[in-house]
């Protein structure tokens, strides 16, 4: 199973919405699993994880992860080439490595990372970042291309975003 997590902030609550797909061309999720949580710390610049690890642990307490689940983080896994590490590099080590981590982010990281690949999808000229633990990156970032989708965001990670706003 894979697990796609995104968090939206509210001004007092955060929600939290995990879907759960069968197989990277799947079309339609098989389980949906949201939460609200009181908001426990402000953005921090350069420390994002600080504030949606939390969150994230918190509603995979609702999920029994199974040896071969991926879990996909709306944000980096690693953010550069020196070790440091984004969201989905403090969920990996949470999670004490059992469970392969990939990072898909809208945005791009300025440092250079030769773990991160661009992944341009539909007719979008501007890509997506992948980065990834627990996985080869270039195994993710093929399986991101092969999500279903015509346009830049595939249609699950698209439909996540719109339940986390909702």
């Amino acid at each position: 199973m894979i697990y796609a997590f995104d968090t939206y902030y509210y001004e007092d609550y955060a929600n939290t919405v995990c879907i759960a797909f069968e197989d990277w061309t799947s079309e339609k999720e098989v389980e949906t699993f949201i939460e609200q949580t009181p908001v426990s710390s402000e953005y921090e610049s350069g420390a994002f994880y600080k504030r949606e690890l939390p969150c994230i642990l918190s509603l995979l307490t609702k999920i029994a992860l199974r040896p071969g689940d991926i879990i996909i983080v709306d944000g980096y896994v690693t953010l550069d080439n020196d070790g440091k590490i984004g969201l989905g590099g403090h969920l990996y080590e949470a999670l004490e490595i059992k469970c392969p981590i990939v990072g898909v982010a809208k945005n791009e990281f300025t440092t250079p990372d030769s773990q991160r690949r661009s992944v341009f999808r539909g007719e979008s000229k501007t890509p997506l970042f992948v980065t990834a633990r627990g996985i080869d990156v270039d195994e993710a970032k093929l399986m991101l291309e092969k999500m279903h989708g015509n346009y830049r965001i595939p249609t699950l990670l698209k439909k996540l975003d719109q339940l986390s706003r909702a």
